[in-house]
């Protein structure tokens, strides 16, 4: 008992620390790069495609889409950015924070102590934007620190009959899988955590020899992970201008929609996952399908919504539509 008290405090010691390094991570890099997000968001985005690539860039770098994303709400709410400009922003948003699954699949835990001691150095000597630099690096090392922990945490618990019996469930019933998403991500509120605490459970020995939940057991998880990073929007647009609303309401669509059209397509999603990545045993290639998974569903998603920018835009208008002050009743 006490035994298993301490691995799940170590697992979710792991999550806090990933958590914390990916906040300090988001800080220090706005730090370091001052105003210039602001202004690039601002300028960069005259043309969707524009919008994209820098939603992508900016958040690719920064490591957090929530960031960017309430970044561009406030933008929006400031009047500094149209929402029809903003929608293709978050758009790339989404596709810039498949860079962290992505980076976790090539297993660069390994280098961890190099960053975390370049960082240190560079924190401490540098000044200014140097300064802010060094304690960036030193929170990317201290991100795959907390993957480590979690991992170290998830041996004897993936060993264990009752998660194995719960892992066996999720990858026979999809619509568990989804649920089991959908809710780490409300919780944690950050699904680059969920879907590197996928990427570690998905690739456990099973029973059978084979991975414990495998890659059509982790997609549904996955695309539940894709629907509760939505949430984070949502709650920011409280108390914002009417098209901040509508701005968060357009991620959600461009989440809820995608995750819609690969629930109903999954096996042949699924088939597509594997045709584009690297083939071998499965415990092998998980993460990377897991990663790549992840980017197809929001580059997916991009492909089909940009076109489709101004009517999404409509949409969300219709969904909500402007304030108009009640009439006043003219006293005879």
């Amino acid at each position: 008992m006490e035994q298993r008290l301490w691995m799940i405090l170590q697992l979710f010691g792991g999550a806090a620390l990933f958590l914390y390094s990916m906040d300090t991570l988001t800080d220090a890099l706005q730090q370091a790069a001052g105003d210039t997000l602001r202004q690039a968001l601002a300028r960069l985005t005259a043309h969707p495609l524009a919008g994209v690539l820098t939603g992508a860039a900016v958040t690719a770098v920064v490591q957090s889409s929530s960031a960017v994303t309430v970044l561009v709400l406030g933008l929006v709410g400031a009047g500094l950015l149209t929402l029809q400009r903003a929608v293709p922003v978050v758009f790339g948003a989404n596709i810039g924070t498949t860079v962290t699954a992505q980076l976790l699949a090539f297993r660069l835990e390994d280098a961890r102590y190099l960053l975390l001691v370049a960082g240190l150095l560079l924190w401490f000597a540098g000044r200014g934007r140097l300064h802010a630099a060094g304690q960036a690096l030193f929170a990317f090392g201290l991100l795959f620190e907390g993957i480590a922990v979690m991992a170290e945490a998830m041996e004897p618990l993936a060993a264990g009959p009752v998660f194995r019996q719960w892992m066996a469930q999720v990858r026979h019933r999809p619509g568990l899988g989804l649920l089991a998403g959908l809710g780490m991500t409300l919780v944690v509120q950050s699904s680059s955590a969920t879907i590197a605490v996928l990427q570690q459970a998905a690739a456990r020995p099973g029973p059978d020899g084979g991975c414990l939940l495998g890659l059509a057991g982790a997609i549904p998880v996955l695309l539940g992970d894709n629907i509760g990073t939505t949430v984070t929007a949502v709650l920011a647009s409280v108390g914002q201008s009417r098209d901040a609303k509508r701005l968060a309401a357009a991620h959600a669509l461009f989440n809820l929609s995608g995750a819609a059209v690969c629930w109903l397509l999954l096996p042949q999603f699924t088939a597509l996952v594997r045709l584009v990545s690297p083939h071998g045993p499965e415990s092998a290639v998980l993460a990377r399908q897991i990663a790549n998974a992840h980017t197809l569903f929001n580059l997916g998603c991009t492909v089909l919504w940009l076109p489709l920018t101004p009517c999404m835009v409509r949409i969300v208008c219709i969904l909500l539509p402007e304030k108009h002050a009640p009439e006043l009743k003219r006293t005879p």
